[in-house]
């Protein structure tokens, strides 16, 4: 029985796993913290879905205030790593380069469970426990790549719409354009011919 409820509450924390939107405002700094034992599997998925260029400056600390990864200008990222040491992880998104745009951005933290240290003799149980945390993992991940392709589609979206009004502009700037060259000929050569008349 409680084999079940184990392999129950896997399978919702899977289905439960969403991705978070926070908005980091021009020169300001949003950051969050995840408190876990040494060795447990820590992962941080990202993607700027709006705002200025779509890049954003990225840094995991550990709890030793130690630099685990630091990028700049990132659109988006995964990165996998374990605990060195037990206490309190930060991630931070930066938008301190930016003079007036905000930025959005879709994440998720993933925490693995913590190694465990019960010697247990039922290896079959092991073996069963072990697939599904594999299969919680992988439906995570699947749940996961929906929402980035999800967040990307919308931004391939926003592109194409702003490359059709632009390319709408242009088509109607042109085509003013040719409208006064064309009424401006027409006008000249009447008053030139007026002219060679009346001489």
């Amino acid at each position: 029985m409680h084999f079940i409820v184990n392999i129950f509450l896997l399978l919702v924390c899977a289905s439960f796993s969403t991705a978070y939107f926070v908005t980091v405002d021009a020169h300001s700094e949003e950051c969050f913290f995840e408190k876990v034992e040494q060795g447990t599997k820590l992962g941080l998925m990202f993607e700027i879905s709006e705002g200025g260029f779509l890049d954003i400056d990225v840094k995991i600390i550990g709890p030793d205030d130690s630099i685990i990864h630091q990028g700049a200008r990132e659109t988006s990222g995964k990165y996998t790593f374990s605990a060195h040491a037990s206490g309190v992880y930060t991630y931070c998104f930066s938008n301190q380069m930016s003079t007036m745009t905000p930025k959005v951005v879709m994440f998720n933290m993933e925490v693995g469970e913590a190694p465990s240290s019960d010697n247990k003799n039922d290896a079959d149980h092991n073996k069963m426990e072990q697939m599904i945390k594999d299969l919680s993992a992988a439906l995570t991940g699947v749940k996961h790549e929906q929402e980035y392709m999800s967040v990307r589609d919308r931004i391939h979206h926003g592109i194409n719409e702003a490359t059709n009004s632009r390319v709408v502009t242009w088509s109607i700037f042109e085509a003013v354009v040719l409208i006064t060259m064309t009424v401006g000929q027409v006008y000249y050569l009447k008053r030139f011919f007026e002219v060679r008349r009346v001489v």
